[in-house]
């Protein structure tokens, strides 16, 4: 066995001659041949970047969006499938944990969803709300069909296609960040009184990972509930309304001085119900009885006491059959008269002009029901139901007022306006009422 040659830093000059000796290289080594002290610390500088660079090559690239903060994975990354409710495990370093990258975007999502593009200027004239609304126009998403709005109809008929006892429809224009403990209570208390019903939420905010996530506690019990982003165009074509939302989407209509999502909000119920027919209801409701059973009814908020005729109706509940011809007169109604600067002009006044115009034609064939019925509490007195009773004179109110409307009342609305920020306090007509029809029974004490 030859003997091993002994390593020397001028053997390394071989390869480096033909360099030129003006060269950096050339002349770092040279100096290395002629000190041992430096030929060692370089040696082994050269020898770690040789390593780092052979490391650093073998690491994934993640390219990386500066503006947005978004990290993109490369082709080599690996992930493990996210299962809801559980954290992300990575199980290498080349993991980009999915579960993040979600949750950034999530976070950037709910930062912005506040910015509601339908919320006009405040005080602005009818020339600069206009130029404000056709400037807007690009951003409403909720007037145009996409390419996930287009699933809605197919979406719509793979939950009614589940046996449903009735089919309840729910709108939300809000964001789903506003989709609190009262709102999920009302959903809740529907499935106590109608476990075989089926649910549609019309939202698309709650069409999302984080409305999946609050409803998800009932998806897991069994309940049929979706929410799903409406295709607006869809559910009003070939009805009155189509021109007026063409008219809308072109700029040329004063949208009004409340924001427009009000007006949709009235605009949708009434579309959907004409489409599919079944029951529509605000999300302020406490449910107490199944409303499966009502077929083409409304109800009244207010009556007269000597006549005992009604003097307003509520579209906060309306249950109708499919294609009803009264709901054809509702969508006629809202495109020939739509006023955005009156409060309920499109809504609650519209329904109430539309059935005093036909008020004693029998053919409509509609059932009006009284004020208990779904409104058996005004809005100006709703407060005192979530007061804890102080005394012997209040609990025996409580005890007498729970009876009644357990007895009358098919649902309870809320008045979320006026009630939206009282407290259920322990031992109220309201706590003891949600306890009794309710399903999951979380949160109740949460505004």
């Amino acid at each position: 066995m030859s003997p091993q040659k002994k390593f020397s830093v001028r053997s390394m000059l071989g390869p480096f001659r033909r360099m030129s000796k003006k060269s950096l290289t050339y002349r770092l080594i040279s100096r290395m041949a002629k000190s041992p002290v430096l030929s060692t610390i370089s040696l082994a500088a050269i020898l770690f970047f040789i390593y780092a660079d052979s490391l650093m090559s073998n690491l994934p690239v993640h390219n990386a969006n500066i503006k947005t903060g978004e990290v993109f994975p490369s082709t080599q990354t690996q992930t493990t499938p996210v299962v809801e409710g559980e954290g992300q495990v990575a199980t290498s370093l080349n993991s980009l944990p999915v579960a993040a990258a979600t949750t950034i975007q999530e976070r950037k999502i709910e930062e912005t969803e506040n910015e509601d593009p339908l919320i006009p200027p405040f005080k602005a004239s009818v020339d600069e709300r206009m130029e404000w609304f056709r400037r807007k126009l690009p951003e409403l998403e909720i007037l145009k069909s996409n390419e996930l709005s287009e699933r809605f109809h197919g979406r719509v008929l793979e939950l009614f296609n589940n046996k449903c006892s009735a089919q309840f429809f729910m709108v939300w224009l809000s964001t789903a960040q506003s989709f609190g403990p009262r709102e999920f209570l009302a959903v809740d208390s529907l499935f106590s009184t109608a476990p075989d019903g089926c649910l549609l939420i019309l939202s698309s905010s709650m069409d999302s990972p984080k409305g999946y996530r609050i409803l998800k506690p009932l998806i897991d019990r069994g309940f049929n509930v979706l929410a799903v982003t409406p295709d607006l165009p869809f559910l009003v074509k070939n009805t009155p309304a189509e021109p007026w939302l063409d008219d809308l989407k072109s700029g040329n209509m004063d949208p009004g001085s409340i924001p427009l999502f009000n007006h949709l909000s009235d605009l949708i119920r009434l579309a959907v119900l004409y489409k599919y027919g079944g029951v529509y209801l605000d999300t302020d409701f406490i449910f107490l009885k199944d409303l499966s059973g009502l077929r083409n009814a409304i109800g009244a908020q207010s009556i007269n006491q000597q006549t005992k005729k009604w003097t307003r109706l509520n579209g906060a509940v309306m249950i109708f059959d499919i294609h009803h011809p009264v709901l054809v007169e509702f969508l006629r109604e809202y495109a020939t008269t739509f006023n955005g600067n009156r409060w309920g002009h499109n809504g609650p006044y519209l329904v109430s002009r539309v059935l005093e115009r036909l008020r004693e034609n029998s053919e409509y064939n509609i059932t009006v029901f009284p004020p208990k019925a779904f409104y058996p509490v005004d809005w100006i007195k709703i407060a005192k139901l979530f007061k804890k009773p102080e005394t012997e004179a209040d609990l025996k109110w409580a005890d007498d007022t729970l009876a009644d409307i357990s007895n009358d009342s098919y649902v309870v609305h809320l008045w979320n306006k006026r009630s939206r920020e009282l407290k259920i306090e322990e031992g109220s007509v309201m706590a003891r009422m949600i306890a009794e029809h309710c399903n999951i029974c979380e949160n109740i004490y949460d505004p």
